[in-house]
């Protein structure tokens, strides 16, 4: 068992490989319950893989992955039901049901995991709305969101069922500087607000260097630097120091 109550998330000397391509290489590093944590990394050094892996979406092939206190590692399908109940996923596309309003998107999930009644559920979903900045949107579907409006909307919908810790999929992508902080800010509210442990993987250094309270820094599956912004800044490995600063 993880020894420390005020972990979220932790990685033990965890490795991934698909065929002869190893995408994680003995990576350990944890996120405290209530922080930030943002993953840095050039394409396809596998910060994507790593938030699968927290979502017990795919297995690693060494290591260990806890979530709160349970090891994911090993468990079947009711533990990891459990346990995905914790846990928020922004997927970089946001990934909406095009046939669904907004509202209607949001409100499937508490319909089906929850045994909350219609009122609550209107009262939940309007909530989170209003928290996106989306209150007035509920009836529009997916198609007529813009960019940023689709990223507000994935990211309510991983909000509605209330996660303790929110994963996010380059959630600023193809966003414009302005979008890009609204969203930066939307997430720092979430932890700031209701302590929820935020793991970000970006590209966007501005981003990150404004929400992390530590930077894991992944380059051909190695953890090359793990610290607060202003250490990996001063980091002693070059592609870590040039990613952070860029």
């Amino acid at each position: 068992m993880s020894t420390d109550r005020n972990i979220a998330v932790e990685f033990k000397n965890v490795t991934k490989a698909f065929g002869e391509k190893r995408v994680l290489n003995d990576v350990s590093f944890h996120v405290e319950q209530g922080q930030a944590l943002c993953l840095l990394g050039r394409s396809g050094t596998g910060k994507s893989v790593t938030l699968k892996i927290i979502m017990a979406l795919m297995r690693p092939d060494l290591g260990e992955v806890w979530v709160d206190r349970d090891n994911v590692v090993g468990l079947g399908e009711r533990g990891l039901s459990t346990v995905r109940r914790k846990l928020g996923y922004l997927f970089q596309d946001a990934a909406l049901f095009d046939s669904l309003t907004l509202y209607e998107n949001l409100a499937l999930p508490l319909q089906r995991l929850t045994k909350k009644s219609k009122s609550q559920i209107d009262d939940m979903t309007l909530q989170v709305l209003a928290e996106v900045g989306l209150s007035t949107d509920g009836a529009k579907y997916p198609s007529a969101l813009s960019g940023g409006m689709r990223k507000r909307a994935g990211l309510a919908r991983a909000l509605v069922l209330e996660p303790k810790i929110l994963l996010a999929d380059e959630p600023s992508s193809g966003l414009d500087r302005i979008t890009a902080s609204e969203i930066d800010e939307l997430l720092l509210r979430r932890k700031r607000e209701h302590g929820t442990s935020l793991i970000v993987v970006t590209h966007d250094v501005h981003g990150a260097r404004r929400i992390a309270d530590r930077v894991a820094v992944l380059d051909k599956g190695n953890l090359v630097a793990f610290g607060s912004v202003e250490e990996v800044t001063q980091s002693g490995n070059d592609i870590a120091r040039r990613l952070i600063t860029e």
